[in-house]
């Protein structure tokens, strides 16, 4: 890839934006898997392409064991969209496994992780994402997630937080800099979340795609982006690429004995697989707490 950058100054004094300009746009498949979940994934659906201003993208929607009957007819009719590609799942829900399979169809050189509960904000948010993808030292690209009530949901993922992992600014207020401007910054992270994610398909295939064994729900995400940074790459987060993220509302909380006891054995899983990387990461102070999410200073 021919590097252009371009540098202009950021939202507060002393900061900047680094952007790199595109020779070309080269095919991103965006995955998304659903099971029933006809408005949200509708609305999602529709914001990518009503307002995306980059044009080279395919959509795999993955209907997961879906049964009502107003959102099988929908998966139907939007597959008929030259865009819109229509891919069954029928076995058990495993959110590792739906996007291995997926991106085995995917016809993209970027892979996009994405959430039947997202809605796109800002027209440009894929054109900036793949312009860090496509950079030959990145690997995983995630964005600026906001709740319903604008208040941050995702600006990156900090190791140890909570025990394995934790969303960084976690329910700050969207105009709020954060931690000395970070939540107006582009950064390297160990990790971002999979609600939004961009990165390259020899760089899935390379690490093996998401662990569908040890991790089909919770942390597989996490446990990805640590293999593509144990790669080599350095994951990025960018907070020009906003949308909305109704988190979980197909899936549903944590709530049931099962659910609980399969998130424990996953939550085991990472503490013993990643113990140095959980125990001190680098892009985060080790003077900062690791019981919240809002860089306070341990104590």
């Amino acid at each position: 890839m021919n590097e252009k950058v371009l540098i202009e100054s950021g939202k507060y004094p002393n900061t900047y934006k680094t952007s790199w300009v595109m020779d070309s746009e080269p095919l991103v498949s965006l995955i998304i898997p659903t099971y029933n979940g006809y408005e949200i994934t509708k609305q999602a659906i529709d914001s990518i392409l009503e307002k995306t201003t980059y044009k080279n993208y395919e959509i795999l929607l993955i209907d997961n064991n879906s049964d009502d009957e107003v959102a099988l007819s929908y998966f139907d009719d939007i597959s008929n969209h030259p865009q819109v590609t229509l891919l069954k799942y029928p076995f058990p829900f495993n959110y590792s496994a739906i996007n291995n399979f997926a991106a085995g169809y995917a016809n993209g050189e970027i892979i996009g992780l994405i959430n039947n509960d997202v809605e796109v904000i800002n027209g440009d948010w894929l054109t900036q994402m793949v312009s860090h993808a496509v950079r030959d030292e990145i690997g995983c690209v995630g964005a600026k997630l906001y709740y319903s009530n604008d208040t941050i949901q995702h600006a990156g993922v900090i190791c140890g937080i909570g025990g394995v992992a934790g969303h960084s600014h976690k329910y700050f207020e969207r105009d709020d800099p954060g931690y000395f401007s970070r939540l107006n910054l582009n950064q390297n992270l160990s990790a971002v979340t999979a609600a939004c994610m961009l990165v390259k398909k020899p760089i899935f295939e390379q690490v093996g795609g998401l662990n569908e064994h040890d991790l089909t729900v919770a942390f597989n995400d996490v446990d990805f982006c640590l293999k593509v940074k144990r790669a080599g790459y350095r994951n990025l987060w960018t907070p020009y690429a906003e949308l909305y993220h109704h988190e979980s509302i197909s899936r549903g909380a944590e709530d049931s004995p099962e659910k609980i006891k399969r998130f424990n054995e996953e939550a085991r899983h990472m503490k013993s697989t990643w113990p140095k990387e959980l125990a001190n990461d680098p892009f985060y102070s080790p003077n900062l707490t690791k019981n919240k999410e809002n860089f306070e200073i341990n104590g």
